[in-house]
């Protein structure tokens, strides 16, 4: 078909208001599952400090005499354990007419960065806590670091490979954590090395329930033998046959452990965390703070200072040194 001579057709018309729809999509991941399921504690110093403290092995020779006299008891002191507070800190810097324009998707462009810087914030406090990194005291032009998980687990590691990891952990005599040196050959995540730290740590007297993944190794978890959801019954539903093929439950001899995937951990390790021995401690929870202007702009900071509180690392383990493809 031909147009009419004389059509008036939009490709010359002047005029025609844009079609925007009114809305951001966005689907960078903002889940926090470590920092979520860590309890809140309250720091009063750049340094936080706690302690722990173990029973005496248990003992058959325990059989006295009748009548004897009581032999002097043995105590032994707790550790005196630290972790340095870290702040993190985002912006948002706006100019007074982008603040006053009409835009779409959002009402007005500053609560919408602090929205944004806000939970860009969580993500980098996620991966400060569950990564491998050790802690600094800080100084003048350096800032202060807290260690994160990995770095404090030192006594149940397991490996896929037959390489050691060297795993330093907190120091006594610095009063720092080290990082622990990542092998340079890795390997398939095993059940038999997932298996040998959570019986570890049960017989040390943890109840580890939540093994931590990447998203590589969560798909190899599901492949273990031991799995409870992998082979659920398929359902049928409106839209055909439900097949599963992922695991959320890995039940061992010790119980049942929930796998649960971060996308800010690392992928190479495999933290089996009895969640019940950590804590996040606030010295400053999320503050925002409006910055003096120096002109024709708006300045705000978001701020929080936090550290790990890892209370007792005998309670949790990892399988290190893992394949990430």
């Amino acid at each position: 078909m031909a147009v009419p001579a004389g059509t008036f057709q939009t490709y010359s018309a002047v005029g025609i208001r844009e079609d925007l729809e009114d809305a951001i999509y966005d689907i960078s991941p903002t889940e926090t599952p470590f920092l979520t399921m860590c309890a809140r504690t309250t720091a009063t110093n750049t340094l936080h400090e706690w302690q722990r403290n173990s029973l005496a092995s248990a003992s058959t020779a325990n059989a006295a005499i009748e009548g004897d006299d009581a032999a002097n008891g043995t105590s032994t002191p707790t550790t005196r354990l630290k972790n340095y507070c870290q702040i993190a800190t985002k912006f948002a810097l706006i100019s007074g007419t982008q603040n006053a324009v009409n835009t779409a998707g959002r009402k007005k462009e500053m609560a919408y960065q602090l929205m944004i810087r806000t939970k860009e914030l969580k993500r980098d406090m996620e991966s400060t806590l569950t990564q491998n990194h050790g802690s600094s005291a800080g100084g003048v032009g350096t800032a202060r670091q807290l260690a994160g998980a990995e770095a404090w687990l030192t006594t149940w590691t397991s490996l896929g490979t037959g390489t050691a990891q060297s795993s330093v952990g907190f120091v006594t005599s610095t009063g720092l954590v080290t990082a622990s040196v990542d092998s340079t050959v890795q390997g398939a995540a095993t059940v038999t090395a997932l298996k040998t730290i959570i019986r570890a740590v049960w017989t040390q007297g943890g109840d580890p329930k939540v093994i931590m993944v990447g998203p590589f190794n969560k798909q190899a978890a599901s492949a273990f033998a031991g799995i409870a959801t992998l082979y659920r019954e398929a359902s049928a539903t409106a839209n055909g046959t439900r097949i599963v093929g992922a695991a959320d439950i890995y039940i061992s001899d010790f119980g049942e452990h929930r796998i649960v995937p971060n996308r800010f951990s690392r992928d190479r390790t495999m933290l089996v965390l009895d969640m019940d021995y950590w804590a996040v401690a606030y010295l400053r929870k999320f503050e925002q703070h409006e910055i003096a202007r120096t002109g024709d702009a708006e300045k705000r900071q978001i701020i929080s200072e936090y550290t790990l509180v890892c209370r007792n690392e005998l309670a949790s383990g990892k399988v290190t040194d893992l394949s990430t493809s």
